[in-house]
């Protein structure tokens, strides 16, 4: 990186530190800057600069570009001509405000500054995606599109509006949902913290939480389901993911009791927690939803004497994955020596649920506190949705994330038309009371239907194993039968028909879209934040297992700074990634099986590389502590 002297660094400070204060009455009749740019400007994509000085110099010169923290990210000889140059420059470093110097040597050690524009351009990155391919080109706008139909804005008493993402068959912001759509609504919405806010506000003295937040003229008052046994968990990863993306250390600080409350109420009431198995506990609902199974006249939410309890394996992945994000908190603003309490915990959860649940190819569905048995239902082999949301959680092994993915593909079967399954095998008729809506009937709703959210759960957990075919098959199959064609519902039926279950259905839904989403950016572009506003990022992408040599991409959250931008390229015996944004990396590159008339040996000229092997083929990893990078990788 070029070091620039000393009195040039000097007045960069008085330059920066200028910017943004009320302009005078001479500096608003000031004439134009010598140093003008043209073009939009993004992260990677050249731009041209040009030098206007009037009755300038002719001679060599710099030109020097320092981004909004006063890094230099480029230094360009330019030939002025009567003060009179123009040169390409590519953006990159920080986002924000980036300065521009024109410096000649003039005989002595430091040279001379002869033209400034402290605010040359700003670099607001877009999250975006160039491949040449439309059906990745537009996989975020469409998907952005199509979550975009599922926020609801509602009023409040003083004035300010909870800004949400409400459920895609019903009409109320559910904290569940919304946490859940935060995932992908992260990349376009700057409003990650008004809803969870209004749920901190809402918060019991015990520590619970309603499911969701009152909307007239449908309820008047928030509601707790008491079967549920989640929501603790979900308020926790929605604070987490409002803090990664920019709500920033203050924010995470004020609602830390509330965390440690919600924790502590998850892991000792006695609705909540068995104490003799030390694992969460609820009565017998399909996975996490919200009604007991059961054959009534109407769908069964209370508990009572009738009620059947057990364990359900998604409620203790969630909150393990729960606990090590409120561990990484405690880490940041809190107590560290709480931090190691909850990531024990989390660890002694976790060892005891792949003990009681573990069947050595997907948790089990349920688990029993007592005996029960539903004529022609073999439950111990019912896969239910929270199996793809393990895959993800940072709660599994690669034989058991490799074991849920074989489990989900070989439940193929003619007359389904994805694997996607909320249950499988579903509930038999007579199971399950309603009051007739959908979901009495197998195939409907979560009693077997179809779901994208379980799809895009199972890609990102393919892409994540290295098994990228896979990953891109399920995005392509979604991006042909629902994102280009601008619908997208909670979940269809086997034979592919739209699930409409309430009048209050939508066809935005924005759930599954932000799942698939997610499973796109983090998977396919392969970009994931390992710390927070992206200061370390992965960067691993995937084109090549999509038949393409050259992709561009930049992500970034909307409410947040930080970013990532790369360039791609693959040649037949060599790849290259281009990166900026962040503040260091670990850049995975695939290297092909087969590479005919190559050298055999991977290298790069970037220090250390580590080989691992996956299922699709070998990749290599190279850890990168500095802003800016190009690796390049040999074989």
């Amino acid at each position: 990186m070029h070091r620039l002297p000393r009195i040039i660094s000097l007045l960069l400070v008085v330059l920066v530190l200028g910017i943004g204060h009320v302009a005078n009455a001479e500096e608003l009749n000031a004439p134009p800057p010598y140093i003008t740019v043209t073009g939009p400007v993004q992260p990677l994509v050249p731009l041209s600069v040009c030098v206007a000085i009037p009755n300038g110099p002719t001679g060599a010169a710099s030109l020097i570009i320092n981004d909004s923290r006063m890094r230099t990210i480029s230094t360009t000889p330019i030939d002025l001509v009567n003060g009179s140059a123009c040169a390409s420059i590519t953006p990159r470093g920080a986002s924000g405000v980036s300065a521009g110097i024109v410096w000649m040597p003039n005989g002595t050690p430091t040279g001379a500054i002869i033209a400034t524009n402290p605010a040359l351009y700003n670099l607001s990155p877009n999250t975006e995606v160039h491949t040449g391919v439309e059906r990745y080109d537009q996989f975020i706008p469409a998907a952005t599109t199509i979550m975009r139909g599922a926020i609801l804005d509602l009023p409040t008493a003083d004035g300010s509006v909870v800004h949400g993402y409400r459920s895609p068959d019903s009409p109320l912001i559910w904290l569940r949902d919304h946490v859940y759509q935060m995932r992908g609504a992260r990349y376009f919405d700057a409003d990650m913290t008004s809803t969870l806010n209004a749920f901190a506000g809402l918060q019991a003295a015990d520590g619970s939480f309603p499911d969701y937040l009152a909307r007239a003229p449908y309820t008047d008052v928030p509601y707790r389901t008491p079967v549920e046994s989640d929501v603790e968990y979900l308020f926790i990863q929605g604070m987490y993911q409002a803090w990664q993306v920019g709500a920033g250390d203050d924010f995470a600080r004020t609602h830390l009791a509330g965390m440690r409350r919600a924790v502590n109420f998850s892991l000792q009431n006695p609705l909540r927690w068995d104490a003799t198995k030390g694992l969460l506990r609820r009565p017998f609902t399909i996975d996490t939803w919200d009604f007991e199974v059961a054959p009534s006249a109407a769908p069964r939410h209370e508990i009572d004497a009738a009620t059947r309890w057990g364990i359900f394996h998604g409620d203790n992945t969630g909150m393990v994955q729960a606990l090590r994000m409120l561990a990484t908190l405690e880490e940041r603003v809190g107590d560290p020596a709480l931090a190691a309490v909850w990531r024990s915990v989390a660890d002694g959860i976790l060892q005891r649920l792949n003990a009681l649940s573990w069947n050595g190819h997907f948790y089990r569905h349920f688990v029993f506190d007592q005996p029960y048995a539903i004529a022609g239902l073999d439950m111990e082999q019912q896969l239910s949705l929270s199996n793809a949301y393990a895959l993800n959680r940072g709660v599994l092994d690669d034989a058991q994330s490799d074991a849920i993915l074989d489990t989900y593909i070989s439940r193929r079967r003619d007359g389904v038309f994805a694997e996607w399954y909320s249950i499988d095998p579903p509930f038999p008729v007579g199971s399950i009371g309603l009051g007739g809506r959908a979901g009495e009937i197998p195939g409907n709703y979560v009693n077997g239907g179809i779901m994208p959210m379980v799809g895009g759960e199972l890609a990102r957990g393919a892409f994540r194993m290295g098994r990228a075919t896979y990953g891109f098959a399920t995005l392509d199959y979604y991006w042909l039968g629902m994102l280009s064609r601008g619908r997208s519902f909670l979940w269809y039926a086997p034979d592919g028909a739209e699930g409409v279950g309430t009048p209050d259905t939508i066809s935005t839904d924005g759930w599954g879209a932000a799942t698939m989403l997610n499973a796109f950016v983090e998977g396919a572009v392969g970009v994931v934040d390992q710390s927070d506003n992206f200061h370390a990022a992965l960067v691993a992408p995937q084109w090549m297992y999509a038949g393409l040599s050259d992709a561009a991409a930049t992500v970034r959250y909307a409410s947040g700074s930080g970013y990532v931008a790369y360039r791609w390229h693959q040649d037949n015996c060599w790849a290259s990634v281009d990166v900026t944004g962040a503040d260091s990396y670990q850049v995975v590159i695939p290297i092909p099986l087969q590479a005919t008339g190559c050298s055999g040996v991977v290298s790069t000229p970037n220090g250390a590389v580590r080989i691992v092997e996956r299922r699709e083929g070998r990749a290599a990893i190279i850890d990168v502590t500095t802003p800016e990078a190009t690796v390049v990788v040999h074989w």
